[in-house]
């Protein structure tokens, strides 16, 4: 097993996360990572939610013709599991609503994309035992939710509980832990300065990669196998309005960190971050490939 393991995902969503209806950057944003991951010949995992295969079919057969992995990311962007802090107007769906939700997650998916998806992850890396309960039954393989940042428990990936989803049982699936720098000292009450997106586009590639070293290091001081897990989105890749965003019956103000430097910029940081992780020997999976390994 190599010494350094990475996994690129890519959240395929609507534009800002939740807080626009529109698809800009699933359209023109993917082929940019598209060409990135192939100038790198590496291989990444797509997660589609079934609203963005439904409007826009095109995207998913150009990451299939790339030979990426297709995976899933619930219907329409909604919390399916539990919320790890509050955020006004985004409720977690009911427990006993996840598996057929999940169920038709994966079968819009499974019709559009002609693959059945084997790899999951939750919004905003809100996960819970419901979930990884249903993702099991449905023969999924992967689940790429757990958030370091947060729990801080679990470095590499493990078999979740089917009783609590962030402690090591025996249920098939496989949990893959969300990079976070666990060697700073954190100033947030949840731990999100820890959890290093979008560093590698607000500050840069050269910053986010200080924090995969001290990662690196606060693992292997622990005598574990250093693993990065990446969650991106392609609105990212693709320039993204400022300030008020009007549609419908209001508007929303996202925080400037959110959609700074998007584009061009963002681009350029992410070809440099892989090759960086590639000159200290990273080896690129997919979800499922290291979901096999673990």
């Amino acid at each position: 097993m190599t010494d350094l393991q990475v996994v690129l995902g890519f959240d395929m969503e609507t534009d800002i996360g939740s807080w626009t209806p529109y698809y800009e950057g699933l359209q023109h944003g993917t082929p940019v990572i598209l060409d990135i991951l192939a100038r790198n010949n590496i291989s990444g995992t797509f997660f589609f939610t079934g609203d963005s295969l439904q409007k826009h079919p095109h995207v998913v057969e150009k990451v299939k013709q790339r030979g990426h992995e297709i995976g899933a990311h619930t219907l329409f962007h909604e919390t399916i599991g539990e919320s790890l802090y509050d955020i006004p107007g985004i409720m977690p769906i009911l427990p006993e609503e996840v598996p057929n939700r999940l169920r038709r997650c994966t079968e819009l998916v499974e019709e559009i994309a002609g693959v059945r998806p084997v790899s999951f992850r939750c919004p905003r890396l809100f996960g819970s035992t419901a979930v990884v309960n249903a993702l099991e039954a449905l023969g999924y393989v992967a689940d790429a939710t757990y958030p370091m940042f947060f729990f801080r428990e679990r470095l590499t990936p493990y078999h979740p509980s089917a009783d609590d989803w962030t402690q090591p049982g025996n249920l098939r699936l496989v949990e893959l832990p969300n990079f976070a720098d666990l060697s700073m000292e954190s100033r947030d009450p949840y731990g999100r300065d820890m959890d290093q997106w979008p560093l590698y586009r607000t500050e840069g590639a050269d910053a986010m990669m200080r924090h995969i070293d001290g990662y690196i290091g606060y693992a292997r001081a622990r005598g574990v196998t250093p693993f990065l897990c990446f969650y991106f989105h392609p609105w990212e890749f693709h320039p993204m309005p400022q300030g008020e965003i009007r549609y419908s019956e209001g508007s929303v103000r996202a925080d400037p960190f959110i959609t700074k430097n998007c584009g061009a910029y963002a681009a350029e940081q992410l070809d440099l971050l892989i090759r960086n992780l590639a000159e200290r020997g990273a080896v690129f999976l997919q979800a499922q490939q290291a979901a096999a390994k673990w």
